[in-house]
């Protein structure tokens, strides 16, 4: 599947250049650099909607976020499809996989140090099954970070997805859920393949 305009240009440029040296660096700074990526990301994006909005009045706002809030999903599990440019995916792989390797090595300080090390034993090098847990238990923050703009204020999701399945409500303000909910992310094309989203977005 051809990448989308929009995936072009995802800014990430701030995790292409993270330290992957500093082991203490690493390990801390994993979460605040992915939601800076998604700040940015938002922030790039919402000027150009306002503009494309204008020949396309059925384009919603929160529907376009949470397309690259997806795909930024996949850069940290290592499922990006997008290839453009070789040398900066291959850098941006590279210091992402050291950034894990510095979590996953820290699992020896957890209480649950056991319990983790025996379901990441077979992780390495690329650690896609932690990634995958570290993107589950952090992607509400990050798409808070994506979502915190005033710009966004009574921006409403595509359809209700929030709640539960016997009265899903629709999040009505900055794309997100209530509080009372269990998660405040209303989407979920996280978990569809990037290649099955890229279509949809074409079409």
């Amino acid at each position: 599947a051809c990448a989308p305009y929009r995936r072009l240009q995802l800014c990430n440029k701030n995790l292409e250049n993270i330290n992957k040296y500093d082991n203490t660096k690493a390990k801390n700074d994993l979460l605040a650099e992915v939601c800076m990526a998604a700040n940015y990301e938002a922030q790039s994006l919402i000027p150009y909607h306002d503009k494309y909005k204008q020949s396309n009045e059925d384009s919603q706002l929160c529907t376009v976020l949470a397309r690259s809030f997806a795909d930024i999903g996949d850069i940290v599990r290592g499922k990006d499809l997008y290839g453009r440019n070789n040398r900066k995916r291959k850098q941006l792989e590279e210091n992402l996989q050291k950034y894990f390797e510095n979590i996953y090595y820290g699992l020896s300080n957890e209480t649950n140090a056991k319990e983790l090390q025996e379901r990441y034993k077979d992780d390495t090098p690329d650690f896609f099954k932690l990634r995958e847990d570290w993107w589950s238990l952090n992607r509400e923050t990050v798409w808070k970070a994506m979502t915190c703009s005033e710009h966004l204020k009574n921006s409403a999701y595509f359809r209700p997805t929030c709640g539960d399945s016997e009265s899903p409500s629709q999040a009505r303000n900055k794309c997100r859920c209530d509080d009372g909910d269990v998660n405040i992310v209303p989407t979920y094309f996280d978990y569809v393949p990037q290649y099955l989203r890229w279509f949809e977005e074409w079409a």
